[in-house]
C-alpha cells in the first residue's frame, strides 16, 4: 500500500475505555431497582451491558487492525444491506415494537436496531462517494443532490418507525461529511430552510411531537403527561449539587425517572456524582472529539478523513442531543448517551466505529 503504520492514538483509546467503564458502573447503579422489579434480578442490565461491552471491545480491536480501505470496497453493499434491514423492520410481525417505535429485529430480550447500523453504513458510503466525486460537490444537481437523496431516503425509512432521535443523528453526521467535502454554504442554507419546513410538517403530522415541543418549552404545563420526563430529569440533576448524593444513592431511579439506564442516564450521573461527575464525562467526550478531529485532519487521504469526520460527528451530535434533552434544552427524542447508556446495537456499533477511527489514526501524517 505504501502507507507507514504506527501505533493507534492512545488519546482516543483512553477516553473511550473510561467512558465505557463509567457506563458499566452507572448502568448498574441506575438500573438495579428497575431490574429487580421487572426481572427479579438487580444485575440483569449490568450483565447485558457487560456482554455487549466485551463484544464491542473485541469488534473495536478487530476494526483497529483492519485497513480502513476495506470499508471503501464494501461501502455500497453495506449500505444496501442496511436499507434492506430498515425495510424488513417495518413489516408487522417481523419488526419488534419497543417504546412506541417498530425499530428492532430479534427474539425476546436480544435484538438489533437496523437504524444504528444505518448510521455507520451511511458514513462509509458517503465517504466513498464524496471522496471519489469531490470535484462535483459544488454543483447542486450532480454533486449535492445524490448524497442528500440517499440520506433523505434513509431518514424517511427511520421516521416510519418512527425514531426521530436516531434520524437526527444520521442527518447531522451526514451533513457534516457533505459540508467538509466542499459543499457550498448557499446550497446548504437553502436546504436548511426546506428542512425546517419539513420538520414543521413532521410535527403537524404527529400530534405527540407537538406535545413534546410544548412540554420542552414549559414542562410544568403537563407535569404528569408530556412534561413528566423533563421534570423528573431536572429533579435528579438539581439535588446533585457539586459532588452528588453518592454512588448508588439516586432517589429518582426508584420508578420516578423513566429509562434511567438508557436515555436519562446522565441525569443519574449528575444526581449521584454531581457537577464534578457530569463535567468529567463531558471532558472525556471533548478529548475524544478533539483527537478524532485530529485524526481526520492528519488522515492519509480524503476517504479516511471523511470517515473520521463522520464518526466523530455521529458521536458528538448524539452526545449533544442526549445531554440537551436531559438538561431541558431540547425536546425529548429518545436517544442514548454513547458508550454509557445501556444498549446492545448502539454500544457495539459505537465501539466498532471507534476501532475504524483508531485504524485511521495509525496512518496519520
Amino acid at each position: 500500500m505504501g502507507k507507514s503504520r504506527s501505533a493507534p492514538d492512545i488519546w482516543i483509546i483512553i477516553p473511550t475505555l473510561l467512558l465505557l467503564t463509567i457506563g458499566i458502573i452507572m448502568v448498574y447503579s441506575a438500573s438495579s431497582v428497575l431490574a429487580f422489579r421487572e426481572f427479579g434480578d438487580s444485575l440483569y442490565y449490568l450483565k447485558r451491558q457487560l456482554i455487549f461491552a466485551v463484544l464491542g471491545i473485541i469488534a473495536m480491536f478487530f476494526t483497529m487492525n483492519v485497513d480502513y480501505l476495506l470499508w471503501k470496497k464494501i461501502a455500497r453493499i453495506t449500505l444496501i444491506v442496511c436499507f434492506i434491514m430498515l425495510i424488513i423492520v417495518l413489516i408487522p410481525g417481523i419488526g419488534v415494537v419497543r417504546g412506541g417505535a417498530r425499530s428492532w429485529l430479534g427474539i425476546g430480550a436480544f435484538g438489533i436496531q437496523p437504524s444504528e447500523f444505518m448510521k455507520m453504513g451511511m458514513i462509509l458510503y458517503l465517504a466513498k462517494m464524496l471522496s471519489e466525486q469531490q470535484s462535483k460537490i459544488t454543483q447542486f444537481s450532480k454533486g449535492l443532490l445524490p448524497p442528500l437523496g440517499i440520506m433523505g431516503l434513509a431518514f424517511g425509512l427511520i421516521m416510519l418507525q418512527p425514531d426521530l432521535g436516531t434520524g437526527a443523528v444520521l442527518v447531522g453526521a451526514s451533513l457534516l461529511i457533505i459540508f467538509i467535502s466542499g459543499a457550498r454554504l448557499l446550497h446548504l442554507a437553502y436546504l436548511g430552510m426546506i428542512g425546517v419546513a419539513g420538520f414543521v410538517g413532521l410535527i403537524i403530522a404527529a400530534p405527540y411531537r407537538l406535545k413534546r415541543i410544548t412540554a420542552f418549552l414549559d414542562p410544568w404545563q403537563d407535569p404528569l403527561g408530556a412534561g413528566y420526563q423533563s421534570i423528573q430529569s431536572l429533579y435528579a440533576i438539581g439535588p446533585g449539587g457539586l459532588v452528588g448524593l453518592g454512588l448508588g444513592m439516586s432517589r429518582q431511579k426508584y420508578s420516578y425517572l423513566p429509562e434511567p439506564q438508557t436515555d436519562f442516564i446522565f441525569s443519574i450521573i449528575a444526581e449521584e456524582l454531581g457537577f464534578i461527575g457530569g463535567t468529567l464525562v463531558l471532558l472525556l467526550f471533548t478529548i475524544l472529539v478533539w483527537r478524532g478531529m485530529r485524526a481526520a485532519l492528519t488522515a492519509p487521504d480524503t476517504f479516511a478523513s471523511l470517515i473520521a469526520v463522520g464518526i466523530i460527528g455521529m458521536i458528538a451530535v448524539q452526545v449533544i442531543i442526549n445531554i440537551g434533552v436531559v438538561i431541558g434544552m431540547f425536546p425529548v427524542t429518545g436517544i442514548t448517551l454513547p458508550f454509557i447508556s445501556a444498549g446492545g446495537s448502539s454500544l457495539t456499533l459505537m465501539l466498532t466505529s471507534v476501532g475504524i477511527l483508531l485504524n485511521i489514526s495509525r496512518y496519520s501524517r
